[in-house]
């Protein structure tokens, strides 16, 4: 014989916030607390928890050990519906300023429509009265005295209403300010209950009376965050700090939390992909493809690591797979929906630094720090305040990188140095075999202009890209001899660097040459 639940308790049992695990669009919500149970079925109202709690999925749990189940669960909504306004005798000294205020810019507003339709009036007047100056000095009319003193009276009453128009704008604006402190005022001291209130109703039976630990769940939408980083360069190493920027805006505060930052994207439906039929036939070539090899030039881009960029993709870039960090320690993170930084990770490494161009892509010279993560977890993408031991230098962008990993992180450009790039093509066909030549040379233009005091020489690296070829009919050959100077290496992706001291006011011309040479039966180049 089953036995009826006793009444649910008409006072709330507090369900405070102790773990959130923050997505990139939703929050994972864990509530803990201990209910002192009679024996029994019994009812009990939990609360007052967010509004915007998914129903679904809600999931209860007491402690294991103990003879106690949980019948159900549920999220009951309560409606509460605005109340009538109050009188004007019952408004608070801060309601009626705000009412004084408003009405005050109400006729301010009117005054200065009003003495800018004067204005125009009057400066259509003003060029209506030197129109008939012109016409009747032209007609031989001569009333000097009277449009003198026409005009000065139309000036002075320009420059009356002018000044006045000038003082309603600036009490307008001092006004607006005035008006914005009292209406925030009024928010915080003031502010109305929220109009939506959801309970934790939870039916739950007993064996035995006692206390018993009860952990609840749910999903929460309005709550993200993403990665941010701080760098601080001194020459040798570098500190690069971790933190989290979180919003949240779920209805309650989180304070205290244990939190947890995940890239998981539950949200994102996935299935397995369709298997088709890929039919692979073979042809012969026809005369005229047996006599040509077709090429052409196809841009690449150097990846070591990471997937590639999506274009206005808003989530976090976790390289493909989900990553998950912790706070260290317990953080408070108030539902008002702004940005709060929260600290994760810190560590600092040695660090090498080089000035950096690449003419073809850009001509400013740029200071490139290289470290490696030590933090002991991967760095996400996202942006980096850059801070230097002059102080604060700028903002920056740090791609994804996988634990162990090395980092570049780019601290800006410099003024002082500045470079030019100049390409030149020449074609030439010749020869038995007809083969044809196409040279191109580039010449890079350095210079540095030095403050006075300045003896320290400044090593900078060039880099220019050489075609590398992937068909035998197709040869890229580096004319060393006509280079000046050579490039100090040429790695296997066509990469040409080379190292450049200039000193302070120096200036340096590089040289490069290189020839593609392809058969008659070549064609695209």
């Amino acid at each position: 014989m089953s036995t009826a639940p006793k009444p649910i308790t008409p006072s709330s049992i507090a369900l405070p916030v102790t773990a959130v695990t923050c997505q990139e669009d939703r929050a994972h919500i864990e509530r803990a607390v201990v209910l002192d149970l009679e024996a029994g079925v019994q009812r009990l109202r939990l609360g007052p928890v967010s509004a915007l709690a998914v129903d679904r999925t809600l999931h209860a749990e007491l402690t294991a050990g103990h003879s106690a189940s949980v019948l159900d669960v549920r999220i009951v909504r309560t409606w509460t519906p605005r109340g009538p306004l109050p009188s004007a005798e019952d408004d608070s000294a801060l309601r009626l300023r705000v009412h004084a205020l408003e009405e005050e810019r109400l006729a301010l507003g009117q005054r200065r429509d009003q003495l800018q339709a004067r204005l125009g009036l009057l400066g259509r007047l003003s060029t209506d009265l030197l129109r008939e100056i012109g016409e009747g000095a032209g007609s031989g009319e001569t009333e000097g005295p009277r449009w003198a003193r026409e005009l000065d009276r139309v000036d002075d009453e320009r420059d009356t209403y002018g000044e006045q128009l000038r003082a309603v704008e600036a009490r307008l604006a001092a006004l607006a300010d005035e008006l914005g402190e009292a209406q925030c005022a009024m928010d915080l001291t003031e502010g109305t209950p929220a109009e939506l209130v959801a309970h934790i109703e939870l039916t739950v039976q007993a064996a035995v009376a006692g206390p018993v630990r009860l952990r609840l769940s749910h999903l929460t939408p309005c709550a993200l965050w993403r990665p941010a980083y701080r760098a601080v360069f001194d020459g040798d190493s570098l500190t690069l700090e971790t933190d989290a920027m979180v919003w949240q805006r779920t209805g309650e505060d989180w304070s205290d939390v244990r939190l947890t930052l995940s890239t998981a994207r539950p949200a994102t439906a996935t299935e397995p992909p369709r298997l088709a039929e890929d039919r692979l036939t073979l042809k012969d070539r026809t005369a005229a493809e047996r006599r040509t090899v077709d090429v052409e030039l196809r841009e690449e881009e150097i990846g070591d690591l990471g997937p590639a960029p999506v274009l206005g993709l808003p989530g976090v870039d976790d390289g493909g797979e989900a990553r998950v960090l912790h706070s260290p320690a317990p953080v408070s993170v108030p539902g008002d929906g702004r940005a709060h930084r929260v600290p994760l990770s810190a560590f600092s490494t040695a660090a090498s630094s080089e000035y950096a161009c690449s003419p073809e892509l850009s001509p400013l010279v740029t200071q490139v720090v290289r470290f490696d993560n030590l933090s002991g977890h991967a760095l996400l993408a996202g942006p980096v305040d850059l801070v230097r031991g002059s102080g604060f230098s700028g903002r920056g962008t740090l791609d994804f990188t996988a634990p162990g990993a090395p980092v570049e992180l780019a601290f800006g450009s410099r003024d002082d140095l500045r470079v030019v790039r100049h390409a030149e093509e020449s074609r030439d066909s010749s020869g038995l075999m007809q083969r044809t030549v196409v040279t191109r040379t580039v010449r890079l233009h350095l210079s540095r202009f030095s403050a006075p005091g300045e003896h320290d020489e400044r090593v900078v690296v060039l880099r220019e890209r050489i075609p590398v070829s992937e068909v035998s009919a197709v040869v890229v050959r580096l004319r060393k001899e006509a280079c000046s100077p050579a490039p100090d290496v040429v790695d296997a992706e066509g990469i040409a660097r080379w190292e450049v001291p200039l000193p302070p006011g120096g200036r340096r011309t590089l040289t490069l040459v290189y020839e593609l040479s392809a058969g008659s039966k070549v064609s695209g180049i």
